[in-house]
């Protein structure tokens, strides 16, 4: 039993991986069509988000079956939790992208005038913690998950920054008040996924460590 166990462990891990590197590809898709204001972009994203679902809820059932099936303890245990919330991260970052491209779609048929946040930053930031986190998660890296952690109050950095600079145009620019509320929403969209990948770095030390660091302001 312990060697199909094993297998089985193996098995789900190829595919929470697997999941990461899709939703991986649809947050690099999602921060490009923010750049590049690219609503066909945007469109596809939308349009292939029903296989981040799919994948995510095998995952669930795999995990739910082992549990059934094996009665883990310990460190196989935590594995199974840590992978059953990561899972779930996944998806919802899936869904940030989904908003984003949403945001982007509205924006490009919004009248433009001069102002444009530039997102370039804030993007790159947030991919990086999504790529540290799942990077994280294959290599048992705790003091890479600690990294993620912390960046993350690079982005909500920026998101304030955004804010403030979006509320001073809306407030010279009352007319273009859509256009610039959906743009300010983007950043809100980015900063969310952010907190996604902050939770699964924050899993994996809960992995390897067996310690919940959540809500804990020093990491």
């Amino acid at each position: 039993m312990t060697k199909h166990f094993q297998n089985e462990l193996g098995k789900i891990k190829k595919m929470i991986l697997s999941l990461g590197s899709m939703v991986e590809e649809r947050v690099r898709m999602a921060n490009r069509a923010v750049v590049l204001n690219d609503a066909d972009l945007a469109k596809k994203i939308i349009e292939t988000d029903y296989e981040i679902d799919e994948m995510e809820v095998e995952v669930e059932e795999e995990c739910l079956k082992a549990m059934a099936l094996y009665q883990p303890v310990a460190v196989d245990l935590r594995f199974l939790v840590a992978v059953i919330k990561i899972n779930n991260d996944l998806e919802r970052i899936g869904d940030q992208a989904v908003n984003i491209a949403e945001r982007v779609q509205i924006i490009a048929k919004q009248e433009r005038y001069d102002f444009f946040y530039d997102y370039t930053e804030m993007t790159e930031k947030a991919e990086l913690m999504l790529k540290n986190s799942l990077d994280a998660l294959v290599n048992y890296d705790v003091d890479l998950a600690i990294r993620v952690c912390r960046m993350d109050d690079e982005v909500d950095a920026i998101k304030n920054d955004a804010y403030d600079q979006i509320k001073k145009a809306i407030s010279k620019n009352p007319v273009h008040v859509g256009y610039l509320i959906n743009l300010l929403l983007v950043s809100r969209h980015i900063e969310r996924l952010a907190d996604h990948a902050t939770n699964i770095a924050e899993e994996v030390i809960y992995l390897i460590e067996g310690e919940i660091v959540r809500h804990m302001a020093n990491i």
